[in-house]
């Protein structure tokens, strides 16, 4: 009887194979002779399978452990070396931090008058994880949004585009929508992926209404917006969100931190379309501080009234006044014209309006209080008396006669009164603006001036007449509390010497002394050294904010001593002789006694002079200065007078009630 059976191995039943057979059959059915030798059939023979070589084998296992490594080390990689990445983009599908923004600080005058509030508005954001994957879904989206928020889908993309590396933080693609937009934005909020309505705030500058808008508050409060890319960058580190507002200009900007507060945060679990489903976590926010400003709301309405209706009436566009305190440096008012509305900003000015600012040729959004530097004219001739008294150049008795001018070989430097003002002493000089007298105790007379009538004075000098403006604070910026003050130049002879390759000559010296030439000073700077005149030699930093939350801001003298009292006094008594008998008479009408100085600063050979004019008052006891630039106004006595004149008198009658 033949019994079947499969050859596995090398062996059959205890039967060994031969080496050759072994490496020839892998699978076979045998028969068993009778004899019980075992036979290989020949014609019954089937096989099953074919030969695998060794090298193959081998060739098959190193392919297997390369797979085998590549996906160990890509678990590795994903799990050890990114896990922590990976793990915060899961749990950024699930978990989401908000944020809980602070109340900004609000920002008072000094009598309570509120100048900035925080008004409710309406925003419309997209985060973009959120939004659908799919394309036709997701266009439908925006679609939907765009109509609302009356922007392109295009636009919408590059809003989101521009943020791409925070994809889920909501991104602010709308602020200032109207009730009825947002009320219709949320009817359809739970059909957007993606995309929320909010309650957020804005600011509110106040404006009075009609013609005595308050529009010079620009100057001063600046206004907040939206962090651009590169603020959120710089600032995320400081407890700044994505969508925060952050001051750009004037006290917004200076006090940013003071004002901002410290925004809370809440960790929250979120569905599959990004919505709220329950809160984790949450730190509360801690409001910003208030500001009091030494600002008077009713003297800066005051003084923004007066600018504005000299402008008009003298057909001139630019102009500024500043108002301080000579025994502390707090700022009264500021006003730079023309200005702007800082609401425009705050609500998202748009390009077109923005463009019309930026491109004015009156430059609106420029503070010239602060930033605008022009020569001083005869305004600084208080400092140079003081400084020829305090060298010995001159004492009070000293005098000069001015025939019209001065004449220096084929030179002449001419006095602004043909035929001149007759014997000068310092306290003339002062009140009637005479040239020819500050001429002399700055330059002095060479001996060979005019040979035919040889004559010779030594004057202060240039050097020393450098040295006694910078004491002054000139060149340099007075630090107050705003950002892009503007230092001034005070010319010398090294500079010139480097600059132009040019000696310097005694006609530069006649001009510095009489605050011509390269000579560049801001409206800040003449009022700051008229208070140190008023005051007795102190120099005080000037304050826009008295108090930030419950800190008072301390006045902070920056030199005092200054000069000789006595010297100090002379050039006071110069100013209040220009009210009472020179280039300043009409201020004699009013309630106070004032002491002041006016100025023409030529700059340009075919445009106007600016008009300056600079006063203090009460004369006795000195609270106000007030001091006034109209750009190419003329003549300071004629155009810019009248201005200072104006906002005296309220403030006369506001000392009376």
């Amino acid at each position: 009887m033949n019994d079947p059976f499969v050859i596995r191995g090398d062996k059959i039943k205890g039967a060994s194979l031969s080496r050759d057979k072994r490496l020839s059959w892998t699978e076979g059915i045998f028969e068993t002779a009778g004899s019980g030798q075992m036979t290989l059939g020949s014609e019954r023979s089937q096989f099953l399978g074919s030969a695998i070589s060794e090298k193959k084998i081998k060739l098959f296992l190193v392919i297997s452990l390369l797979l085998l490594a590549s996906l160990l080390g890509r678990s590795f990689y994903l799990q050890t070396v990114k896990g922590a990445y990976y793990h915060n983009l899961a749990e950024g599908n699930r978990l989401r931090i908000s944020s809980l923004p602070a109340s900004r600080g609000v920002i008072f005058d000094r009598t309570g008058q509120q100048l900035v509030k925080n008004v409710p508005d309406f925003n419309l954001l997209i985060t973009p994880a959120d939004l659908p994957a799919d394309t036709v879904a997701r266009l439908k989206v925006l679609t939907e949004v765009s109509s609302l928020v009356n922007l392109s889908v295009a636009e919408i993309n590059n809003l989101i585009s521009e943020h791409e590396p925070y994809i889920y933080q909501p991104i602010l693609i709308k602020s200032g929508l109207d009730y009825q937009a947002t009320v219709r934005g949320k009817l359809k909020e739970a059909e957007w992926p993606g995309v929320s309505l909010t309650t957020g705030s804005r600011r509110d500058y106040l404006l009075a209404s009609g013609e005595e808008t308050a529009y010079s508050l620009a100057h001063v409060l600046g206004y907040n917006g939206q962090l651009s890319k590169t603020e959120y960058e710089k600032h995320a580190g400081e407890g700044y969100f994505l969508n925060d507002q952050i001051g750009k200009t004037g006290l917004e900007l200076y006090y940013e931190k003071e004002l901002k507060g410290y925004n809370g945060q809440k960790q929250v679990e979120v569905d599959a379309l990004g919505r709220e489903k329950e809160i984790i976590g949450q730190t509360e926010a801690i409001a910003g501080q208030d500001l009091i400003l030494n600002i008077d709301y009713g003297l800066q309405k005051e003084a923004e009234k007066a600018l504005s209706a000299a402008l008009k009436s003298f057909n001139k566009r630019r102009g500024a006044v500043v108002a301080l305190n000579p025994q502390n440096g707090e700022i009264l008012a500021l006003v730079s014209l023309p200005a702007y509305d800082s609401n425009k900003f705050s609500a998202g000015i748009s390009v077109a309006d923005y463009s019309l600012l930026s491109n004015n040729p009156e430059r609106p959004l420029f503070n010239r209080v602060v930033s605008g530097a022009y020569p001083s004219g005869s305004t600084i001739k208080p400092v140079m008396a003081t400084a020829a008294l305090a060298e010995g150049v001159i004492t009070p008795q000293t005098t000069f006669n001015s025939v019209g001018g001065i004449k220096i070989l084929d030179w002449f430097f001419p006095d602004w009164k043909a035929g001149g003002h007759g014997i000068t002493n310092v306290y003339k000089a002062i009140a009637e603006s005479v040239n020819t007298f500050f001429y002399m105790i700055g330059g002095g007379y060479p001996a060979d001036g005019n040979p035919t009538h040889p004559y010779q004075f030594n004057g202060l000098g240039p050097e020393k007449i450098t040295a006694w403006l910078k004491k002054f604070g000139l060149g340099t910026a007075t630090g107050i509390d705003l950002n892009g003050e503007a230092d001034g130049f005070v010319p010398s002879v090294e500079w010139k010497n480097k600059t132009t390759g040019e000696q310097w000559y005694i006609g530069d010296t006649y001009n510095l002394s009489i605050g011509q030439g390269n000579l560049l000073v801001t409206p800040l700077q003449v009022a700051s050294w008229t208070a140190t005149v008023a005051n007795g030699g102190t120099i005080y930093q000037p304050q826009l904010v008295k108090k930030i939350g419950e800190w008072e801001v301390a006045p902070k003298a920056l030199a005092a001593n200054l000069a000789p009292a006595e010297y100090l006094a002379v050039a006071r008594a110069g100013m209040r002789q220009a009210v009472t008998a020179g280039s300043a008479r009409s201020f004699a009408t009013l309630p106070i006694e004032v002491a002041a100085k006016t100025g023409t600063a030529q700059w340009n050979n075919n445009k106007a002079p600016h008009a300056w004019f600079t006063c203090f008052a009460p004369y006795q006891n000195p609270q106000i200065v007030v001091t006034v630039l109209i750009e190419e106004g003329e003549e300071g006595s004629r155009t810019a007078a009248p201005v200072a004149w104006q906002i005296l008198n309220y403030y006369g009658k506001q000392l009376q009630n």
